[in-house]
């Protein structure tokens, strides 16, 4: 399993437009690329106060290849959607993850 994680830092003043735009857009437009199993939305928990709320997305990939892909042909114009909408509103930040093992 390969994990795209996208760690975004919004703004208050936009939290909820975002929100919704994550949920009803862009997960959806992700998904419908081909590339990701599925994704996962979580909130950040701290008890910092750096003025916004984070928020981290977990985009599964069957491999680093499909991944790859989604960069090469899907990123650029998805990306550019969110600047788009929140400009300097949101700040990301993206790792990428390779599963090494599952203990259950």
């Amino acid at each position: 399993m390969f994990i795209y994680n996208v760690t975004v830092h919004v703004e208050p003043k936009v939290e909820q437009e975002w929100l919704n735009w994550m949920k009803e857009d862009h997960l959806p437009k992700m998904i419908q690329t081909g590339h990701f199993l599925n994704a996962k939305l979580f909130k950040v928990i701290t008890d910092q106060d750096h003025g916004g709320i984070s928020y981290a997305t977990q985009y599964h990939c069957s491999s680093r290849k499909e991944y790859e892909n989604y960069i090469a042909l899907h990123a650029k114009a998805l990306r550019q959607d969110a600047i788009e909408r929140f400009g300097n509103t949101i700040l990301a930040f993206r790792t990428q993850l390779e599963e090494i093992t599952t203990v259950a």
